[in-house]
């Protein structure tokens, strides 16, 4: 049947489709001066709920965080939305014996890392510990919540005991640890003694965090949530040196439940200590806070470069 455009003219319209569909995916305008990518992106239940979260912020792509068996997920994403999730990290639950197992066939189904871990463990107990010599011979970074108070009365700690983390930067030097949640950024001040989840006020210089990031090359930090929002916007006076300090070690991410990119749905209401985001994206606010703080090119390193470098994302 002849439809009344030659084959060349074919080619030319099918060579360049790929491109169009992609630029109408991304988000209209671009308020961060270049691409971003969301490397703390919860996966969500229909590939257009993602999509329309890093459109509401003015994001480019994300780095999904998964379950171990989320290979499907993922793909049906990119099949949808081409060009707009970078990687992801998967997780499973690691008190279970066949923890590694699951999480060496997310590698092997194209997961790059391990991640979100959040269990109801110690940070040096057994449990993390297989998962960290397991993400060195798997040459894959780990990331790791941080949690020494509960925001709920049910909700439980996370990988406790931060403040001796050192000894496992020492005991598995190949490991690629990402921290993130709130013992890891209430503790970049040195006063911080789990008090409470998201302390206010001035930072007292030689927090644990601040010394660890300094000191081990194999450590990095997850700029997302209520936590790293927290930690960036609570002393201004502070913020711009640690910031400069460990440029290089920190990554961009949201770790926002909003539905739109705008603040819509739940946000952080489920998370009553995270009251003073409710009804804001926590990714725009902290892309705000960043922007406001660091050079063009400090910007760029934070929300992309480093990415890039730490996860080996996949452009």
């Amino acid at each position: 049947m002849h439809f009344g455009i030659t084959r060349r003219q074919f080619a030319k319209v099918a060579a360049a489709a790929p491109a169009a569909r992609l630029t109408a995916q991304e988000p209209a305008g671009n308020p961060w001066g270049g691409p971003v990518v969301d490397c703390h992106h919860h996966i969500r239940r229909a590939p257009e709920q993602n999509i329309a979260h890093l459109n509401g912020c003015g994001i480019s792509n994300a780095m999904l965080l998964a379950r171990a068996n989320s290979a499907d997920d993922v793909k049906a994403i990119d099949t949808q939305y081409p060009g707009r999730v970078l990687g992801w990290f998967g997780s499973a639950n690691i008190a279970s014996p066949d923890a590694e197992e699951q999480l060496t066939k997310a590698v092997n189904s194209g997961a790059i890392g391990f991640g979100e871990i959040k269990f109801h463990v110690e940070a040096a107990g057994p449990e993390l510990r297989r998962m960290y010599a397991l993400a060195a011979e798997l040459q894959v970074p780990i990331l790791v919540h941080f949690q020494e108070v509960p925001h709920t009365p049910t909700e439980g700690v996370f990988a406790t005991g931060f403040k001796n983390f050192e000894a496992m930067l020492k005991a598995y030097p190949k490991t690629t640890f990402i921290g993130h949640a709130d013992a890891f950024w209430a503790n970049i001040s040195a006063d911080y003694a789990n008090q409470e989840a998201y302390p206010a006020g001035k930072i007292k210089p030689g927090g644990v965090t601040d010394k660890l990031l300094s000191g081990y090359p194999n450590l990095y930090g997850d700029l997302s949530a209520n936590s790293g929002n927290n930690a960036l916007s609570r002393d201004p006076e502070f913020t711009p040196g640690f910031l400069k300090r460990h440029m290089d070690k920190l990554i961009f991410g949201s770790d926002c439940s909003c539905t739109d990119g705008k603040g819509g749905g739940i946000s952080q209401a489920g998370n009553p200590a995270a009251a003073r985001l409710a009804g804001k994206c926590v990714a725009h606010e902290t892309l705000a806070l960043l922007k406001r703080t660091v050079s063009a090119a400090d910007f760029r390193k934070l929300t992309w470069e480093n990415a890039h470098r730490v996860y080996r994302l996949k452009t």
